[in-house]
């Protein structure tokens, strides 16, 4: 139970001492509080706020602690926590530093008042530590998703900032389900871990979820498909880069391949050309020995028996002229021969020439092209790399998309699965704690029937998503009723956890609780507070306007003004106020 709240620095500020069972502290609205000065700001909600700084919550530039007007002051606290009696301070100034004490000795209560001797500095993170063991049993490196001192302890102090009014399973508005089901299944006495490993599963769809979408908008989305068409897709596309990679590996670069080509070309021109010559010569031999044939015949004509036989008599001169003509003319046609036939004798070596000249450029001509057909260029080898880099971005593409839609598939299967395991562990573990929920269930059913006629039910319901804790109350949604939702939820939180002797041993309601509902519940309310807490022994802690309090309908031998702490909070004065002095 908490002792009292103070502060060694603060000397303005109303030091709270609190008392076992119920506990009201009172605001009052006195005739001279004016519109500004509003009931709100006496004191009552930073009671709340003041008892969560100094256990632990962060203080955010936001917090009324790091105001300039109280960010240099000490607060205290002091408690009951497991037979031994705590102090903890803080300021705003040092937030990350907290200096406990206990009552063992050379503890803080050897102190004197207002120094630090005796007390310890402790980090942020040791002093959530030990609140955690030492308040809930939770053991120290627990892992991601697990429950925690600062998940646990606000269902015990709700804060209205945080909206921890709007819905009883939730002490936040923004709290994520998987805090909350981790949470109430520790509380209440569940396998917390198994919501636990639930929300795993969630992040993990949620990342397949992502990587579709992804997949979906981005370039791969136009040809994603299944693991099977890709897997194709990458098989013909590695064959092909395996191919190209061969060819680099036996290619032979040469350096002259580009003059080797050239000089190739030339031999096949060159190789045309004397081929087309000696055509030519070939023609003019052929033309040449026709008229050299044609020479022979007339070297062989006898004129003078050509004119007897055309019955011309010759005088002996004529036939001695004649003779001497065919003397000449037997010169001229030998002559003419030898000259042909010359000819004829320099077109053949000419056509020998060229015919050997082409066997020698044949010669080299297949020399060079084996050369090239083994060797290759520069410029051909870097456009055989560029194709392969080519080949090897697609292959590397086609295999990453491969490999995630064969992830998708097998993941999708595979968290389908384990979702079902940890449904079925849900709903086994639900089974063999059965007697756990009864319980909770009937207590909270109890404890609504008695604040109101219109009975609530706790349902615990396992679900593929995790346990849903869900309040129902058979009536039109109003806030009234709502807050009574809320009230009856955490009276069967601190109920549980004070039958297993757990939790911080107290329940602290604020007076935003009360709001909505009518005279006669909150009377109801105070009251069941009241008897429970004396009956299971845990501290009930209510702040309430003065002129919420609804005196004529508490039952008779309740003794409401015996369980009023002695500081009574007002706003009709500056120095009315919990911090004794009003700041902005």
């Amino acid at each position: 139970m908490i002792r009292r709240i103070y502060s060694p620095t603060l000397k303005t500020f109303k030091t709270l001492e609190f008392h076992e069972g119920l506990n009201v502290l009172l605001a009052e609205k006195s005739e001279g509080a004016t519109s500004r000065q509003t009931r709100n700001g006496a004191g009552k909600s930073s009671m709340v706020e003041l008892i969560h700084f100094l256990f632990g919550a962060k203080s955010l530039e936001s917090s009324i602690f790091r105001s300039k007007d109280l960010v240099e002051h000490r607060f205290g606290i002091e408690f009951d926590l497991r037979d031994r009696i705590y102090a903890v301070e803080r300021s705003g100034s040092k937030p990350s530093q907290f200096y406990v004490g206990t009552d063992e000795p050379g503890g803080l209560f050897e102190a004197k008042p207002g120094s630090r001797i005796g007390m310890k500095l402790t980090k942020h993170s040791e002093w959530k530590e030990l609140l955690g063991e030492k308040m809930f049993g939770l053991p120290a490196d627990l892992p991601e998703y697990s429950p925690t001192f600062r998940s646990l302890f606000p269902y015990f102090a709700r804060r209205v900032n945080d909206g921890a009014f709007l819905s009883p399973v939730k002490f936040f508005s923004k709290q994520e389900e998987w805090n909350q089901q981790v949470a109430l299944s520790y509380l209440i006495g569940l396998d917390w871990r198994i919501p636990s490993e639930i929300e795993k599963v969630k992040l993990d769809e949620n990342k397949l979820k992502n990587l579709r979408k992804e997949l979906k908008d981005g370039l791969m989305g136009t040809i994603i498909g299944s693991a099977a068409s890709l897997k194709t897709k990458l098989t013909v596309a590695d064959h092909r880069m395996r191919g190209l990679q061969e060819q680099i590996a036996s290619f032979k670069v040469l350096p002259e391949y580009e003059n080797l080509e050239q000089e190739a070309s030339r031999i096949v021109v060159k190789t045309a050309e004397m081929s087309n010559a000696n055509l030519i010569d070939e023609e003019t031999v052929r033309e040449l020995e026709q008229t050299l044939a044609s020479e022979s015949s007339s070297e062989d004509l006898d004129i003078q028996e050509l004119y007897l036989e055309a019955g011309v008599a010759l005088p002996g001169v004529a036939v001695k002229r004649l003779e001497d003509v065919e003397i000449f003319h037997s010169t001229v046609v030998k002559n003419r021969r030898s000259h042909l036939q010359g000819e004829i004798d320099d077109a053949n070596e000419r056509i020998r020439k060229r015919r050997e000249e082409m066997e020698r450029l044949d010669r080299r001509k297949q020399q060079i092209m084996g050369v090239l057909r083994s060797h290759g260029a520069l410029e051909q080898f870097t456009r055989l790399q560029e194709e392969l880099n080519r080949a090897q971005t697609d292959v590397e593409e086609l295999r990453k998309r491969y490999e995630t839609a064969r992830k998708i598939e097998s993941t999708d299967t595979e968290l389908s699965m384990e979702r079902k395991k940890w449904k079925k562990r849900l709903m086994d573990d639900h089974s063999d704690r059965e007697s756990i929920i009864e319980e909770a269930i009937i207590a909270f059913e109890e404890l609504s029937s008695e604040l109101s006629e219109r009975e609530g039910s706790l349902t615990i319901d396992p679900t593929e998503k995790g346990p849903v804790f869900e309040v129902r109350v058979e009536a039109g949604r109003s806030r009234g009723i709502a807050n009574m939702q809320i009230f009856c939820f955490d009276m069967m939180l601190v109920v549980l956890c004070c039958k297993r002797k757990t939790g911080p041993g107290f329940l602290i309601h604020d007076s935003h609780l009360f709001d909505g509902m009518d005279g006669r519940q909150i009377a109801k309310a105070i009251e069941i507070g009241e008897r429970a807490a004396r009956k299971y022994g845990f501290q009930y802690i209510v702040s309430l306007n003065s002129d919420m309090v609804p005196r004529e309908e508490f039952s008779r031998d309740f003794a409401f003004n015996d369980h009023v702490l002695p500081v009574i909070l007002t706003d009709a004065t500056e120095d009315g106020g919990l911090f004794g002095f009003r700041f902005e």
